[in-house]
């Protein structure tokens, strides 16, 4: 107990505030998310539906070289952004190792909140974690893009399927009902991990105040939205 209220002791209370706020924020979107997909098209519930219609197609050719390169292609962002989060981790350590400098660079900064060097390392290690799940996140897609791989070189010959008539079609409705899930849910854990580089803008406000934390959070979170929910591109998908 003597060590929970010590833990407690060492941030304010609009920083815990700002902090559950932040961490509220992020779930409940996601939780928000996914119900309002299931009632108004999201990106995700639209380009999903693209890439089931996408491995049906593929079904359909005999040489399926081109889904071969644009999965490829799919598969480089994952690469791109996993190797960039792993720069940042590198960064926020080395930050890490030298807080009291870094501190002092902070407190020059306009605006920006007085605090102390244990105050400012639990700052550095909110951001830390971010980037340490995103890279799970873009990790795991990776080998979700992998799997899918797998599963187009395993498709079936359109030949073959042609000669077995009705049970061709059933076979080629489930080959792209199930290539195209493993596809989505790479899509979706890349998704995972762009959200919390869009959350990692919100936590960096957290240097300048508790106050101007919670207000990115709320800031980010409605991009987020218009994002997945309200975009330009969404309209011309659903069109």
């Amino acid at each position: 107990m003597d060590i929970i209220l010590k833990l407690v002791a060492v941030l304010p209370w609009t920083d815990w505030a700002a902090l559950v706020a932040f961490f509220c924020a992020w779930a409940g979107y996601i939780w928000f998310a996914h119900r309002r997909a299931l009632t108004q098209p999201s990106i995700l519930a639209s380009t999903n539906r693209v890439r089931r219609e996408w491995m049906l197609q593929t079904t359909y050719r005999e040489v399926r070289v081109i889904d071969g390169v644009v999965l490829q292609n799919l598969s480089t962002s994952p690469s791109f952004f996993a190797s960039t989060t792993i720069l940042i981790i590198g960064g926020l350590l080395a930050v890490l190792g030298t807080s009291d400098k870094a501190t002092e660079i902070v407190r020059d900064l306009p605006f920006a909140a007085r605090t102390s060097v244990l105050v400012f390392d639990l700052k550095v290690v909110l951001l830390l974690g971010i980037f340490v799940y995103a890279f799970f996140r873009f990790t795991w897609s990776m080998r979700q893009y992998t799997f899918g791989a797998l599963l187009i070189a395993a498709a079936p010959e359109a030949a073959q399927l042609l000669e077995q008539g009705s049970d061709g079609e059933v076979r080629r409705q489930a080959f792209a009902k199930k290539a195209g899930g493993v596809v989505s849910m790479a899509a979706e854990t890349f998704n995972d991990g762009l959200r919390a580089y869009y959350l990692s803008f919100a936590a960096v406000a957290w240097f300048f105040s508790p106050l101007i934390f919670m207000l990115a959070t709320a800031g980010v979170v409605y991009v987020l939205y218009q994002r997945e929910f309200r975009s330009d591109v969404l309209a011309v998908l659903n069109s």
